[in-house]
């Protein structure tokens, strides 16, 4: 099982990279077995056809995020710094897997007209994701740091808005914008002058 679950991510890896350096419709099953230095009936074995190998490759991002969650996220830790570590987490990944945000960004733009398995497990994924960001925000609203009049997973996506674009539009920004310190006060207190706070600016 480790073996074929080994083969599988070899797999993706191979797509990952041709998916992000071409056009979907140019590339083929086969380039992908090159790549993958897998025969191509190989892929089948993992992968209905090449949507099914897209799609997959993307929503692999979502687990990946999760895991990392789950495993460099402090439980017993204050809010404050569950949700630095949280956007320090996300913000890393989409520097180091800016590939795959691509990819994923792509294929989410394709989920609005999408019906089906494909749609169906996009939005399970997401989901998964969105609750692992809900659940550190749903601790801030009960310890009285944020505000409880609009729902914790709406602000889980405004957040997850707010990292992607900085890993998208602001790679060119000075560094001292994109700390993470700055995106959590951005987060938390707005663009407003009077509510900055020092502790997220240090």
């Amino acid at each position: 099982m480790t073996r074929n679950i080994e083969k599988q991510h070899l797999i993706m890896q191979a797509a990952e990279k041709l998916f992000t350096s071409r056009r979907f419709h140019e590339i083929t099953m086969e380039d992908v077995a090159a790549a993958a230095e897998v025969a191509k009936g190989t892929i089948y074995l993992y992968f209905r056809d090449k949507e099914d190998l897209f799609a997959q490759t993307c929503t692999a991002g979502f687990d990946e995020l999760c895991e990392l969650l789950q495993s460099e996220v402090p439980e017993n830790a204050s809010f404050a710094e569950q949700l630095l570590g949280m956007v320090r987490q996300i913000a890393e990944f989409f520097e180091r897997r800016h590939q795959l945000l691509r990819m994923m960004q792509a294929e989410e733009a394709r989920m609005f007209y999408m019906k089906g398995g494909v749609h169906d497990r996009w939005m399970e994924k997401r989901k998964k994701l969105v609750s692992a960001i809900t659940a550190v925000l749903a601790m801030g609203v009960s310890a009285g740091e944020v505000r409880e009049d609009i729902p914790p997973e709406v602000l889980a996506n405004v957040l997850l808005g707010m990292l992607r674009t900085r890993a998208r539009d602001l790679s060119g920004a000075p560094p001292e914008v994109r700390r993470h310190e700055v995106v959590v006060d951005l987060f938390c207190r707005g663009a407003g002058v009077t509510a900055r706070r020092e502790q997220y600016a240090k």
